[in-house]
């Protein structure tokens, strides 16, 4: 029976644990399964071999691939066909509160690792789990574990580094804050040179930046077909804030690229997601530093976060807009724009098209000389003239 808050329960995931959690969402989405289950993130923490849980199986002389084999089979018996949002297992839950009591009060942990998660299902195997790779764990000895953990573990990806201070519950924002969880930092990779100079694109960067510094209507959506560079025009914008090659009103801002899939994972607690969209807007609120949110695939903003009627992202974001409190970029495609947005009038009423064209000839030309070099030292090749025009 779970006896505290669900988010405050998978808030004391430590960050690797947070992060299988949300790719165990997504496999259980990708298999169309009903409920995330306790085979779902064990899977996914299998992938990660410096995690608690492989090491600990190697300690026991057990390859980890034999149970990531195991349960992938189990996985295969679950019944298949939701083409909704997946739930958390209850089992899944208990499984969790276990192992933070187990880690808090056993191990003096102040997050659930994954060797506490073994050690909670080696307690209650028989409870928490079924399936053929629960006899393959027969061999651990969970008193073992408990009592040399620290020598078990020794290297795992969760031990923090010497002389790095151990996450904690109210942490600065960094890694465990919704923006840090949820966004891409278009700046920072901008200002680290990882991101290609863009070519071709100057009026359309411009009118994106003529929209951001209006006082209403501010929030610009690029509307093109895929491919065309919707992501790479918002990545210029990012170029351009670095090189203060933009307006006053915009000198020094961030701008974050919103990952919906990354917000949507493990979101399938009732209330969840709605809870990390409303973190991302009050973190970008609270800001000392100007944030431009960028939103990619933006049409999944309708109905994203509950069904059909229920209080959705794009229901959520409508105030903040609506009274200037956060500043968007979004893209889509004509085909969604339609179908979506202009359906929407509330919606639409707060955002301003760019319309992004498919490349012309010469412009496609222009873009591949600039990015020349670029390939060129990446595969040690030279990239003749004629080549481009060619490709072009």
């Amino acid at each position: 029976m779970i006896t505290v808050d669900i988010k405050t329960l998978l808030g004391r995931l430590n960050p690797p644990c947070t992060r299988a959690l949300e790719g165990a969402a997504g496999l259980c989405v990708s298999r169309t399964h009903y409920e995330v289950t306790v085979e779902h993130l064990l899977a996914r923490i299998l992938d990660e071999p410096q995690m608690d849980l492989p090491l600990l199986l190697r300690q026991f002389d057990l390859e980890p691939g034999r149970v990531k084999k195991a349960l992938d089979q189990d996985l295969e018996d679950l019944r298949t066909g939701n083409a909704g949002k997946p739930v958390f297992s209850p089992l899944l839950l208990e499984w969790f509160q276990e192992a933070w009591l187990l880690s808090s009060i056993d191990l003096g942990e102040n997050r659930i690792r994954s060797g506490a998660l073994l050690a909670a299902l080696l307690a209650r195997p028989a409870q928490l789990a079924s399936g053929r790779y629960v006899e393959l764990l027969r061999p651990l000895k969970r008193e073992t574990i408990l009592s040399r953990f620290g020598i078990l573990v020794k290297g795992s990806a969760e031990t923090p580094a010497a002389g790095e201070k151990p996450d904690r519950e109210g942490a600065p924002a960094g890694e465990g804050s919704a923006l840090g969880r949820f966004c891409v930092d278009f700046t920072r990779k901008a200002a680290a040179g990882e991101i290609d100079p863009v070519f071709g694109r100057d009026r359309e960067i411009h009118q994106i930046i003529d929209i951001l510094a209006r006082r209403r209507k501010n929030n610009p959506i690029v509307v093109g077909e895929a491919g065309v560079g919707k992501t790479a025009v918002v990545e210029g914008l990012a170029l351009r804030v670095v090189e203060k090659d933009v307006p006053d009103l915009l000198q020094g801002v961030s701008i974050l690229g919103l990952d919906m899939g990354l917000l949507q994972a493990g979101a399938g607690v009732k209330g969840e997601f709605e809870n990390r969209l409303k973190s991302v807007i009050e973190e970008v609120k609270a800001s000392p530093r100007p944030i431009i949110l960028f939103i990619d695939e933006a049409h999944t903003l309708i109905g994203a976060g509950g069904p059909s009627g229920g209080s959705d992202a794009a229901n959520l974001l409508k105030p903040a807009l609506a009274r200037g409190e956060l500043r968007t970029v979004a893209a889509t495609t004509w085909s969604e724009y339609k179908k979506y947005f202009e359906k929407d009038a509330a919606l639409a009423r707060r955002f301003q098209l760019v319309k992004l064209d498919e490349p012309s000839v010469e412009t496609a030309v222009l873009i591949l000389r600039g990015l020349k070099d670029k390939y060129e030292e990446t595969h040690g090749v030279v990239v003749r003239d004629d080549a481009i025009v060619a490709a072009a």
